[in-house]
C-alpha cells in the first residue's frame, strides 16, 4: 500500500477541476464548508484550526484532504478526500461543495479523480461513504458512481460502499 504522507502532495487534474493541497489563502473561501468530526467552523480562526487538524491527520498518515480547484478561475469550490480506514487498506471518501457550485459536475469529477487515485495509487481494497438520509443529491451521486447501499446507521445516516470490479 502507498499511503500518506506522500513525498510530494498528490496533485490530480481533470478536465475542469484539479485536486490540490489546501493552502492558507484558501481558508477564507472554505469557511462555509470547513468541518472536522461533523463540527462546522463558525469563524476564520476555527476554520484555520480545522485545517491544521486536517494537515496533521495527513502528516500522521490517517487521511488525505484535497481542495477542489476550478481550473477556469483557480478558486477552491469544495473539498474531498479519504478520512478513515487507510491503515486497513480502506478509505472513507467524503466531500463537500460550496452551494453556488452544486449541480455543475464538480463533485462528480472530484469523486472520480479521488476514487481512481485511491484504487491505483493507494491500492485501497474498499472505499465507502456515509451521508445523511436527507442528502438526496449525495445519495444520487454515490449511486451514479457505482456505490451500493450497505446499511442504515443511527442519526439518519446511510453507509454506501463502492462496488469494485475485480478483474482476473
Amino acid at each position: 500500500m502507498n499511503l500518506p504522507p506522500f513525498d510530494i502532495f498528490p496533485l490530480i487534474s481533470g478536465s475542469k477541476i484539479r485536486l490540490r493541497k489546501i493552502i492558507a489563502s484558501d481558508i477564507h473561501d472554505l469557511l462555509e464548508i470547513s468541518y472536522y468530526d461533523a463540527k462546522q467552523a463558525k469563524n476564520l480562526e476555527q476554520a484555520t484550526e480545522i485545517q491544521a487538524k486536517i494537515d496533521k491527520d495527513y502528516d500522521d498518515g490517517n487521511s488525505i484532504h484535497w481542495g477542489i480547484e476550478e481550473l477556469s478561475t483557480n478558486k477552491i469550490v469544495g473539498t474531498c478526500g479519504y478520512y478513515r480506514g487507510l491503515d486497513k487498506g480502506e478509505g472513507e471518501l467524503g466531500c463537500v461543495l460550496l452551494p453556488q457550485f452544486r449541480g455543475q459536475g464538480f463533485m462528480t469529477n472530484a469523486m472520480l479523480l479521488a476514487i481512481d487515485f485511491g484504487l491505483k495509487n493507494m491500492e485501497l481494497k474498499r472505499i465507502w461513504a456515509i451521508t445523511s438520509i436527507q442528502n438526496i443529491q449525495a445519495i444520487k451521486l454515490l449511486e451514479r458512481l457505482n456505490f451500493i447501499k450497505l446499511s442504515d446507521l443511527p442519526d439518519d445516516e446511510i453507509e454506501y460502499e463502492l462496488k469494485i470490479e475485480i478483474k482476473p
